[in-house]
This record gives C-alpha cells, structure tokens and sequence, in this order.
C-alpha cells in the first residue's frame, strides 16, 4: 500500500469533491459529502484558502446559502488555508444585528410601508467589521460564529459553541458563549509556529512532512522549516 500511495499526487484544491480515502474500501472513493469551499463560493464577499473543506452529508454546496447568514455587505468573511469546518456550522454577518440602543430592538424599516421613514435610524446598528478564520482551524458541528468575530490559526473551537470574541492563535474554545479552555501550546512555541507558516508552503512540502505535521512536535516542525529554508517572518494576515 505505501508504494502505490507514494506516486499519488496532493488532492487538487479547485476540485469541488475531493476523493477520500477510506481504509475499508482500501483507496479512494467517490463522495459528495465533502466538498472544498474555494471552488464553490460565487460571492466577491467571501474568500477562502486552499484546502478549506467543508462536511455535510445532506447539502454541502448549499454553505453560502445555509451557512452564511444576513450576508449582504460591506463586512466580508475571510477564510484562510487548511481548515476544516463540520456539519451546520453558520457565520452570522453584520446585518443580522438589531438596534438595541433604544426602547425596541424590533426592525420597524424592514417591514417597509410608513415605516420606511425611520430607515435612517435601522442603518445605525451595531458594526464589528470582517469576520476572519485563520488557517489551520478546525470548527466543530453546529458551532455558530458570531459578527465581526477573529479566531486565529490553529484554533480549535468546540462542537456547538457560539463565539463571540475573537479567538487566540491555538486557542481551544467551548460554550455559550465561547470561552477559552487552554492553548495548544506555549507562548514561544505559538509564536514559533506563526514564523513556520506551514500552511503557506508548497504543497510537495506539506505533503513530503505529513508525518511530522500529523504527529510530530513543533520543534521537530521547526527544524524541518529551518532545514528546507521554509521559516517566513510572523505576519497576521490570512493566506488565501
């Protein structure tokens, strides 16, 4: 087995249903639960990264329409490379806030007919800007991500959990709402893995040190960057 796996190539992240493998069929077989969110989002509001998947195996291209609500602008969502995200996660954008500075939340302009006149005042509604996902982050079943909401690379956040604040690079979160139960590793480490980068390296890269990335430690990645010349320079950007 190992010698037929070695001549196959990385999965290509413009094909919408990747072939996954499955060690009882003892290869690849085809699915349509599984899809690879770049090649599928339409809208100039939404960008994802290389190898972001999405799991749903009841309607998985239906994700902008189903998982990303009151999406109607100017706020963007920004998904970066490598991420897994499961079943019915949801973002809600920015227009699905309500005014909540006066006696009713209720959205009287929305309704149209007379109340169209106070639209100005249903334009002056809470505004926290894009909602960004970093690389490498793993988003659990029915988690909801609240508007405006930043959750750095290598995050993990918890089946079923609603956030609200931003996330921590390798931040583990949980709960309603979301707070954070430990970090995946020290300060030093962090900030090491920032400089590594991984998730930018060319995918024969990625795909020569699975071993190290899947089970290996971070100085073990460490000597690897510093090996093939692969240490960047720490950044906060998202890599699309």
């Amino acid at each position: 087995m190992a010698d037929d796996m070695s001549d196959l190539a990385a999965p290509d992240p413009d094909q919408l249903y990747p072939a996954l493998y499955s060690p009882r069929a003892g290869g690849a077989i085809e699915q349509q639960r599984v899809v690879f969110l770049k090649p599928l989002v339409q809208s100039e509001l939404t960008e994802v990264g290389d190898y972001t998947y999405y799991d749903d195996p009841d309607d998985p291209t239906g994700f902008e329409r189903n998982n990303i609500l009151f999406h109607y602008g100017p706020d963007r969502l920004v998904i970066g490379r490598y991420c897994a995200l499961a079943r019915r996660v949801q973002f809600f954008m920015n227009a699905a806030n309500h005014r909540a500075t006066g006696v009713s939340t209720y959205p009287f302009p929305l309704l149209g007919g007379a109340w169209t006149q106070a639209a100005e005042l249903f334009r002056d509604r809470p505004y926290r800007g894009d909602t960004v996902v970093g690389n490498d982050v793993w988003i659990g079943q029915e988690a909801v991500i609240m508007p405006g909401v930043r959750i750095g690379d290598g995050a993990i956040v918890a089946a079923r959990s609603v956030v609200t604040v931003d996330v921590p690079d390798y931040g583990i979160v949980a709960g309603n709402p979301a707070r954070l139960v430990r970090l995946r590793f020290d300060a030093e480490r962090i900030a090491l893995l920032r400089r590594i980068a991984w998730w930018r390296w060319p995918v024969d890269e990625v795909t020569a040190h699975l071993p190290v990335l899947m089970a290996g430690t971070v100085d073990e990645l460490a000597s690897v960057a510093r090996e093939r010349g692969l240490i960047e320079e720490a950044t906060s950007d998202v890599d699309l």
